[in-house]
């Protein structure tokens, strides 16, 4: 019975393929890396001091368009769950008036698909996701970041 040359080449690139995998499974040697050091001793470590929060309730200016504004206050023991959320007894919408706080955007209204609802949309719920309390600490990592201003660009319509 004749095979097609197509058949013959197939057949051989898996048999080429098996053979390449057996063979290097047989070559000696450490192909991989140790997940694991050396064993090192177990010391105490100082820890850092815990950080002071910025609790000035200044609003800051935001570092770029669109970022999530900070919480300027504290939120230590604040109770962000599922059932209840204690930053909305501030900033909702209703109750800004009394509280003096800023209402959250109008955009946590909102589903994905911009249609507007009556509460606080569950995807925007978790305040915490997106807004963080400000820490007077040293960065990280350095920033040499410059705004568009500083480099000589101009607004348009300033000329």
């Amino acid at each position: 019975m004749m095979r097609s040359p197509g058949s013959w080449l197939g057949a051989l690139l898996v048999i080429l393929f098996v053979a390449t995998g057996a063979i290097a499974q047989m070559v000696p040697g450490e192909r991989v890396p140790k997940l694991s050091g050396p064993p090192q001793e177990m010391g105490e470590v100082e820890a850092e001091p815990i950080p002071k929060w910025v609790v000035d309730d200044a609003r800051k200016e935001r570092a770029y368009p669109d970022q999530p504004p900070i919480i300027p206050h504290s939120i230590e023991g604040y109770q962000l769950s599922v059932n209840t959320n204690r930053c909305l007894s501030c900033h909702k919408r209703e109750l800004t008036q009394e509280s003096g706080a800023p209402m959250i955007s109008v955009t946590h209204y909102m589903t994905r698909e911009g249609q507007m609802l009556a509460d606080v949309s569950p995807r925007r719920y978790f305040c915490t996701a997106c807004h963080v309390p400000q820490a007077d600490v040293r960065p990280l990592v350095g920033n040499t970041f410059k705004d568009m201003s500083d480099m000589g660009v101009k607004q348009a319509g300033s000329e």
